[in-house]
């Protein structure tokens, strides 16, 4: 991997993973799922969390992270605190897998209206078909994936910029990826959650990916 200077990083000793929090209790599931693949992923060794409004984009960048994960929260993705501002100005060269809230913030980010879903969920599962790509990669088809949320990336307004990799039965979203740039990924389940069925693996993929990863 390169840092920001061009240079091939230490995985094993430079390595930074932010994870912003947007108040959620679920964050910190998020960060122990991480946590606990640092045997197999030493880039996971160093998890900072900052919550939303705590941090600045100057400040993000001072502690060159290798990679930024954007956590669920309640509200809109306005409400995100530096969620929008950290995809719009470092996402080209960074990282990014945004969360439920931080998959909506990448929706609107790149054009999509965020509006309400079909119906709330809340601690509800689905099965949920994806494209096999990026995090989904390898992953079971469909999988099941637990959900909470009221709101969703409109489908008719998501932008040709973002591919769709995963969905339900009615169509609603429930995973994008950047054509122009696939190291900006986002999924509106929530993965921690113990009734996801490929949860850890998902994460274990974007882990993966991180390896091999370059900025142009």
């Amino acid at each position: 991997m390169k840092t920001k200077h061009g240079e091939h990083s230490n995985l094993e000793l430079e390595a930074v993973i932010i994870v912003i929090d947007n108040y959620d209790s679920f964050t910190y599931n998020l960060v122990q799922y991480l946590g606990e693949l640092a045997s197999e992923f030493p880039i996971a060794s160093d998890i900072r969390v900052f919550r939303n409004d705590k941090i600045t984009l100057s400040e993000i960048q001072a502690l060159n992270p290798d990679a930024i994960v954007i956590s669920p929260g309640p509200g809109r993705p306005e409400d995100a605190g530096i969620s929008l501002k950290l995809i719009e100005q470092l996402g080209t060269n960074l990282p990014i897998l945004g969360v439920c809230l931080g998959h909506q913030s990448i929706g609107q980010v790149f054009g999509g209206n965020i509006v309400s879903a079909p119906e709330l969920m809340h601690g509800k599962t689905s099965q949920v078909t994806h494209t096999g790509v990026g995090v989904f990669q390898g992953l079971e088809n469909p999988m099941i994936a637990t959900r909470y949320h009221s709101l969703v990336i409109d489908r008719q307004t998501c932008p040709e910029v973002l591919e769709i990799t995963a969905w339900v039965d009615d169509g609603t979203i429930m995973g994008v990826r950047h054509r122009n740039y696939p190291h900006i990924q986002g999924v509106q389940f929530h993965p921690e959650s113990v009734l996801t069925s490929s949860g850890k693996q998902l994460l274990r993929n974007f882990l993966q990916q991180l390896q091999s990863y370059e900025i142009s």
